[in-house]
């Protein structure tokens, strides 16, 4: 460890942490409905939306309208992604020729990126053509985005109103938060990473000399405006098969600090938002410590383990051994705070692989998606999924005190803690249980590239990073397959829906009910003690359920490579 790599770390924190009450501010305003500068040249394009498709902003939701409305434009815009994958060979802008994806990869890629999970079982520069990257994922890049902070105004919107029987508008929603926060902010964003060097092109390729006088063909293409709405929309995809990790993506130190800020800004403000909702910015500053805390315990894992690197290579005398499978251009600190911060985030970018990371350096990555990616999380999932968690911790604290438990003015009853439990329940329920079939079959065995416990944590990375969302991968996994892209695409879909449904039930049940003002026999919701509670729910609900199957993976991985014994 280094102290540069620690003044990374620190100046990282440091400008999120400043960043989150502006962010959240602009978050609050478009939640509200109310103007931002950007309405004086936007407000006509989002006036002539409601006109041409029929709907009129002001008339609220219930949540099962909400929902269903939510559901049938998912499904549509993954149908439509599916048509334009298999239609790739007869499209247009498609300079390189490209071949359309076969029938399996096809749906896991639409139902992936619907879901913002991003995770690619093939290389984006050799497979998908220019139209495909713009038209078939990009889009959902930013509507994806968009559907996620709309479900977080929605559970926002629960807490505060009272006796309501509504949680907005999903279509005002999506369409406020694409046209006021996300292109703007990805237009100004793509021009700073055109101007450090990612191209933004609708050329296929380009012919250059090596330094030995070599005759190269390099893939290029409209990367600069997918790099900004990936990092800022939590999604993840890359343009090229080596992501974030390649010169094109993420040229420099400096792209490599502003793309993972863009992953966790949203995230931090959307903290604050909830607290401004709630009538309490207190409330929102308790819930960002909590993920903050648990951020930074990963950080110092990951960065330890890596730092210290493999004792097996470094008694063979292998030179820069700690530096296998991560970029020279960033060092052991960059690549280990991405590498946590891509998937505390749903975001799955990538600058180093985790394949080749340490038992333990890997283990921090696996462990964040399965505390459900909450610990900032995705834009807008992460903020909803962490309060399921706040609505167990009170039930507990209201079970400590003796009294009908409640939050942020709301009592919490038997029917919020039932679908609390449901919607959590998804992760372990379908990660282990998807993970244990691979395991044994043999078309789930021939997946992996290593043996042993390496080779078991390749497959539970992968389902725990598809039920989550997330779309990172080891690397050490060969996914194209017609049984993996069939499970991983059917285990995105349930990872996603199947929370967001019980969640916007437990919004319409919140937003029906009165406020209770907090009395005496109250569990403050606001200090260390309930930041505490907070860390400690996520840790055994989150975490625990995973330990016998951790055990199996990177701790056995661990404890072998001590004993000098590798995979």
């Amino acid at each position: 460890m280094t102290i540069q790599g620690w003044i990374l770390i620190i100046v990282f924190v440091g400008v999120l942490l400043a960043l989150t009450k502006p962010v959240g501010t602009w978050l609050f305003a478009l939640y509200e409905g109310r103007r931002t500068p950007f309405h004086t040249v936007l407000g006509p394009v989002e006036r002539g939306f409601y006109r041409l498709s029929g709907v009129n902003p002001a008339e609220e939701q219930g949540w099962r309208r909400y929902a269903v409305h939510m559901l049938l434009f998912n499904a549509a815009l993954m149908l439509f992604s599916y048509v334009v994958l298999r239609a790739q060979a007869f499209l247009p802008f498609n300079p390189q020729g490209l071949a359309a994806p076969v029938g399996h990869l096809s749906f896991n890629t639409a139902i992936s990126f619907t879901t913002n999970t991003n995770w690619q079982s093939y290389g984006g520069e050799s497979t998908m053509s220019n139209l495909s990257q713009m038209l078939a994922l990009t889009i959902h890049n930013f509507l994806s985005a968009a559907t996620g902070i709309a479900l977080a105004f929605a559970l926002f919107r629960g807490f505060a109103r009272r006796e309501s029987k509504s949680v907005g508008n999903f279509w005002a929603d999506v369409t406020r938060i694409t046209l006021y926060l996300l292109l703007p902010v990805c237009l100004i964003y793509a021009g700073v990473l055109i101007a450090n060097g990612v191209p933004q092109t609708l050329a296929g390729t380009v012919d250059v000399s090596t330094l030995e006088g070599v005759k190269q063909t390099l893939a290029i293409g409209p990367v600069a405006s997918q790099e900004a709405i990936k990092m800022l929309g939590t999604n993840g995809g890359g343009f090229f098969n080596a992501n974030s990790a390649h010169p094109f993506e993420n040229p420099n130190a400096l792209t490599d600090l502003l793309q993972m800020l863009s992953i966790f800004v949203i995230g931090f403000g959307l903290t604050w938002t909830f607290g401004k909702a709630v009538g309490d910015t207190r409330q929102g500053w308790a819930i960002l410590s909590a993920m903050l805390i648990m951020f930074l315990i990963g950080t110092v894992v990951s960065y330890s383990a890596e730092s210290a690197g493999n004792p097996v290579l470094h008694h063979l005398g292998v030179a820069g051994a700690n530096m296998e499978g991560k970029e020279v251009r960033f060092g052991i600190a960059a690549s280990s705070l991405f590498s946590v911060v891509t998937t505390a985030a749903s975001c799955g970018a990538v600058n180093a692989m985790h394949d080749s990371f340490t038992a333990l350096g890997g283990l921090v990555p696996l462990f964040n998606i399965q505390l459900g990616e909450v610990v900032v999380g995705g834009v807008g999932a992460g903020i909803y999924g962490f309060l399921l968690f706040a609505i167990l911790a009170v039930f507990v604290a209201g079970l400590m005190v003796g009294r009908t438990p409640e939050y942020v003015g709301k009592k919490i009853e038997a029917r919020e803690v039932k679908l609390a439990v449901l919607a959590i329940a998804v992760l372990p329920l379908v990660i282990l249980g998807f993970t244990a079939i691979s395991s044994v079959l043999q078309a789930g065995l021939a997946g992996p590239l290593n043996k042993g416990p390496h080779g078991f944590s390749e497959i539970l990375y992968a389902f725990t990073s598809a039920v989550g969302n997330n779309g990172s991968a080891f690397a050490g996994l060969t996914a194209n397959t017609p049984y993996y892209d069939g499970m991983l695409g059917v285990a995105m879909w349930i990872g996603r829906f199947f929370i967001i449904v019980p969640m916007l039930a437990i919004a319409g049940s919140l937003a029906a009910k009165k406020h209770t003002p907090a009395g005496a026999g109250s569990f403050p919701t606001t200090g260390g003690l309930w930041v505490g509670l907070l860390v400690g729910t996520v840790l055994i609900l989150g975490g625990l359920t995973f330990l016998p199957s951790l055990a199996l993976g990177p701790i056995a991985d661990h404890l072998a490579m001590i004993r000098a014994q590798l995979f």
